[in-house]
């Protein structure tokens, strides 16, 4: 019998807006399996960055709020702070959180907020025009990076979840992949994983998600995930950096 695979109840049926390939469809149904899972999509708050994630308020069932520019862990902060029942994620790529954002995320994350934390890598600035961001890889050309990154001008791109594993604060870091079906399914483990240490009231959790940009990379959907595998995962491990047990929090 051929198994089907319905759209998961937190995804309503609006159309997305992204670019043919892009990898935001396929995270944003991890996320939406994982609150479909727990059954929470209805204490569920979503922090929308400014990136091209900005319109996810009109996919998913639960409440979404519109964060400025990188600020989403300091909203979704204030939210969890206020209404501690509530469940509680901030959504962001990475101009978003590493580069303008990069303060509240870290000092997130050493403050031990219990909030989940989902990280789209694609090595770029989607939304506004493909320019280089602080994980675009060396050689990499880029809309401001024209001749390709290079690390004497530019520094070296940025590895999150190596910088966020070691604070105190954080109990749940992992990188995955969303280039085939294998690492799509260790991705929505993680995923998953992240929300339930959050609902255990351990802490601070992140996944960081690489994903393709086939529009900004100037590539189509194949090239761009033989990126994925020749460039990125090189340079960005996949893998779980750090995994506390809730014992350790009681």
């Amino acid at each position: 019998m051929k198994q089907v695979f319905a759209k998961p109840k937190a995804l309503n049926d609006e159309i997305m807006h992204y670019c043919p390939g892009c990898g935001h469809g396929v995270a944003h149904r991890l996320v939406a399996e994982a609150l479909d899972h727990y059954d929470i999509t209805g204490r569920t708050v979503g922090v929308a960055p400014v990136g091209c994630s900005v319109l996810m308020y009109d996919y998913f069932n639960c409440d979404i709020i519109e964060a400025p520019h990188g600020r989403a862990p300091a909203v979704a902060t204030g939210m969890k702070r206020s209404r501690s029942d509530l469940i509680v994620f901030a959504y962001q790529g990475d101009g978003d959180l590493a580069s303008i954002g990069l303060a509240e995320i870290v000092h997130a994350a050493n403050r031990g907020e219990n909030i989940t934390v989902i990280f789209i890598n694609n090595t770029v600035y989607g939304m506004t025009g493909g320019q280089m961001a602080p994980t675009t890889l060396l050689g990499q050309k880029t809309t401001t990076s024209p001749y390709g990154r290079n690390f004497n001008t530019d520094g070296y791109p940025i590895r999150m979840a190596e910088m966020l594993a070691p604070l105190e604060g954080t109990t749940y870091v992992a990188r995955m992949s969303l280039d085939k079906p294998v690492n799509i399914l260790k991705a929505r483990k993680s995923v998953f994983k992240a929300f339930e240490m959050q609902i255990n009231n351990v802490g601070f959790s992140f996944v960081e998600l690489l994903t393709i940009c086939p529009t900004n990379w100037g590539m189509d959907s194949m090239e761009s995930i033989k990126r994925i595998q020749d460039e990125m995962i090189p340079y960005f491990p996949l893998g779980v950096f750090k995994e506390k047990e809730t014992e350790d929090y009681i």
